[in-house]
């Protein structure tokens, strides 16, 4: 099985050979890239938690596992591959897990995040993981993406009329500097919005003044999984397609068209190897991310890249480290605050499945997979972006076979 996984085209880096490749340029993409990863995707998993009834312990713990833990693996591999190889964790299977925990324990949870992580090991080990990325096409999964993160785009549309104050702001600042790129390439929208809106909190009072904030390492919650066979078949499979096909895909993409060249079987038991330590302190499966690679491979000189990856990885520990602080903070703002950065965070994504889902071949499965998610029904205790799926498929198979023999033949 491990004449399957790649291997490095040449030597690591030394210490010093990585210092004299590093730089003010590459320090400051990784650190753009980290910044963006602590932002909208924090927000989310924060809302995730909070609205799962998740302790602010647990919380942290989760945070302290996709951070520290994928910043170790990210550190490795970009090291030894000389490859920029951002690894964090599914903001899609994130929102997804949200979706169960509605009628799940979180037990239930974390020991699909094993099976998940199992299920992806063999496929990286195996070399099945282009295959198994081709099975279920784009548009369909892109339909059930699209209505699992349909209610960030509805709720930042709440915070903004609730609390105009503060949303308001927010959404001005990133409409600003999405519509001026120059502008925006020196601060990412998200960034801004996130400067803003704390700002404006701060000045109308809108921070819970009764929680002290301290400055606090983290204490790990070890997570004991319960083996569910209804959460099982609820979130593996659509969990790996998360990672396979929707992240991994985007990043593997993003790096191939920085002249990279990443390698896939490798990356895919690296996700299945970070996900499993992950689920043991509650953090969600490992993916490779799109948006902080697209930063990281963003300038310079291409054989240079990789440490600017290295440089994520050196920050997440940190951040890692000290999650219990920033969930504090970040828990002590207002929901609207949360609520809107998550929104905006997530308004290109959902965008990008839309018309992805609806762009050509198998639009009427992608529509079914998106009804089905969206209306949220469980079938047999198992939710519905699996059922979602397994619809948008069934009814491609039925009703569109010319896409497929069209895919076939591409």
């Amino acid at each position: 099985m491990l004449n399957a996984i790649e291997r490095p085209a040449g030597s690591p880096p030394s210490a010093a050979q990585i210092i004299s490749d590093f730089g003010p340029l590459y320090a400051s993409h990784g650190f753009i890239g980290w910044l963006f990863a602590i932002t909208g995707p924090v927000a989310i998993i924060l809302s995730v938690g909070a609205n799962g009834g998740l302790s602010q312990g647990e919380i942290a713990s989760w945070i302290f596992g996709v951070f520290f833990i994928n910043g170790l693996i990210t550190m490795l591999l970009s090291w030894r591959y000389r490859e920029p190889l951002v690894l964090f964790w599914t903001i899609p299977g994130t929102v997804l897990v949200g979706q169960s925990l509605t009628h799940l324990t979180f037990p239930q949870v974390v020991g699909a995040f094993y099976g998940t992580a199992l299920l992806m090991l063999i496929l990286g080990l195996s070399g099945w993981v282009k295959r198994a990325m081709q099975l279920v096409p784009m548009p369909i999964v892109m339909g059930m993406v699209a209505g699992v993160f349909l209610r960030f785009g509805l709720d930042l549309v709440r915070a903004v009329i609730t609390d105009v104050a503060v949303a308001g702001p927010m959404v001005a600042v990133w409409l600003v500097l999405t519509a001026l790129p120059g502008l925006g390439r020196r601060c990412p929208p998200i960034i801004g919005a996130l400067v803003v809106g704390t700002l404006v909190a701060l000045v109308f009072g809108k921070y819970d003044q009764t929680t002290a904030l301290r400055i606090e390492l983290i204490r790990p919650v070890i997570q004991t999984p319960s083996w569910s066979l209804a959460a099982m078949i609820e979130l593996i499979v659509p969990l790996a397609v998360t990672v396979l096909v929707v992240q991994n895909g985007q990043g593997f993409a993003v790096l191939q068209a920085a002249g990279h060249a990443p390698p896939i079987n490798l990356v895919t038991v690296a996700c299945g190897i970070g996900s499993a330590l992950s689920a043991v302190v509650g953090g969600v499966s490992t993916c490779l991310t799109g948006p902080t690679n697209a930063i990281v491979v963003s300038g310079g000189e291409r054989k240079r890249h990789y440490t600017a990856a290295i440089a994520v990885g050196v920050l997440a520990l940190g951040f890692g480290l000290l999650a219990p602080t920033f969930t504090s903070l970040l828990l002590i703002a207002p929901k609207s605050l949360i609520t809107a950065l998550a929104g905006l965070a997530m308004l290109r994504v959902l965008q990008t499945a839309f018309v992805t889902a609806f762009k050509a071949r198998f639009s009427l499965g992608a529509l079914i997979a998106f009804l089905v998610t969206v209306a949220d029904v469980p079938l047999l205790n198992i939710g519905a972006a699996f059922w979602g799926l397994v619809a948008g498929f069934a009814l491609s198979w039925l009703l569109e076979r010319a896409d497929f023999a069209a895919n076939a033949r591409a």
